[in-house]
């Protein structure tokens, strides 16, 4: 087969929709080198993250052969790859939910993957128009393509739910976690990063863009109901909700547990997960949630929230608790705080559930759903 991606955010986004287009790629390119992919961006983007791509003989970048503006960049991902493909393409990708227009019109078949409808699910998180572009974007891809990869069976409900698309049109492909968060973390390696960002003996962790879903306020909450404070790292982006988490913190008596950091180097943050006693991912809503498949890979029970499909992540083993319940977040921290034996057992447990989401498990998914498109 001879398969085209939208490349744009492999080459531009160093985490979320970038790392899933990486995977895919690195996992089809290693397990099914017979096959040819031609990843289409509007330009290299950042080297860093280009280099982060299995190169190979059946990988091959494609750039605009004329947009050189960047409003001819734009409009060339949008309409112009479309005129560009091959001839003898045996289908187009789309990994972020968007197709180019004239697909069809080219006798192109096309898969398109949708991450979540967070966006329609809890409206009041997004601005107005973002709403609308990201609902007219996605309903037409949907519409669009031959069929539709969903990254968990929440989104798959939602996608039916939202835009009335058949079930039969719909693959569900989970999707796993980079290699990174899969290998050893030597004693040095803990002990640089505890001497650079001054970490407690003893934290717990959550990863995430610090925003109002994502729910960093309930764990603070959580955490002032323990009997002995217990100190909490956060990775993430921060936003004008950060400011909220710090004073109730603060007003609280908790300023000086509360570790917020930004702009952790990707590749610390295995190490970040591995000293992590407990890790706590309450969100609201996820497409999938792969900070579980990254801390189970670590070797770290979880707690996350129920809701939506963050127990596909975490498997039945994980502990999960309602997102509005801050006393029961409080009890089952408490609980794995107080009983080391529990932590080895869930996390044994949770390590051996993520099995099922690695690169040589995952590629046969996705070459079933390409042969359905191509008939084979």
């Amino acid at each position: 087969m001879k398969i085209a991606f939208d490349a744009k955010r492999i080459t531009h986004n160093g985490t979320g929709l970038g790392n899933y287009g990486r995977m895919v790629v690195d996992m089809l390119s290693t397990y099914a080198p017979e096959n040819k992919y031609l990843l289409y961006t509007p330009d290299p983007g950042r080297d860093d993250l280009r280099g982060r791509v299995r190169l190979c003989d059946s990988v091959e970048f494609k750039y605009p052969a004329k947009a050189h503006s960047r409003l001819g960049r734009n409009l060339w991902r949008f309409s112009g790859v479309s005129k560009e493909l091959p001839r003898d393409i045996d289908l187009f990708h789309g990994l972020t939910g968007e197709l180019p227009a004239g697909l069809k019109k080219e006798g192109v078949r096309s898969v398109v993957t949708i991450h979540d409808l967070i966006f329609l699910r809890y409206p009041s998180f997004y601005k107005w128009i973002d709403r609308k572009i990201y609902t007219y974007k996605y309903r037409k891809a949907c519409q669009q393509a031959d069929r539709i990869i969903a990254i968990s069976e929440a989104t798959k409900r939602d996608i039916i739910h939202f835009f009335h698309i058949p079930e039969q049109k719909i693959d569900v492909v989970y999707q796993g976690c980079d290699k990174n968060f899969k290998g050893t973390v030597t004693e040095e390696s803990r002990r640089a990063l505890r001497r650079k960002y001054a970490l407690p003996e003893r934290f717990l962790l959550t990863v995430g863009s610090i925003e109002e879903r994502k729910n960093l306020l309930l764990i603070v909450r959580a955490l002032v109901l323990l009997e002995e404070p217990m100190h909490l790292v956060v990775i993430g982006k921060r936003t004008p909700y950060t400011a909220r988490v710090e004073q109730f913190a603060a007003e609280h008596g908790l300023g000086d547990y509360l570790h917020i950091l930004n702009r952790v180097p990707f590749d610390e943050l295995p190490v970040f997960y591995n000293m992590a006693e407990i890790f706590l991912y309450p969100s609201r809503f996820e497409g999938f949630g792969i900070p579980m498949i990254e801390a189970a890979n670590c070797g770290v029970p979880c707690i996350g929230a129920t809701g939506s499909c963050l127990e596909e992540a975490g498997g039945p083993d994980q502990i999960y608790v309602n997102p509005d319940d801050p006393e029961e977040l409080a009890a089952k921290i408490r609980l794995l705080a107080s009983d080391p034996a529990l932590r080895v057992q869930i996390a044994l447990r949770g390590k051996d559930y993520v099995r099922r989401f690695e690169p040589k498990v995952l590629y046969r998914d996705y070459l079933k759903v390409y042969e359905k498109v191509i008939g084979k």
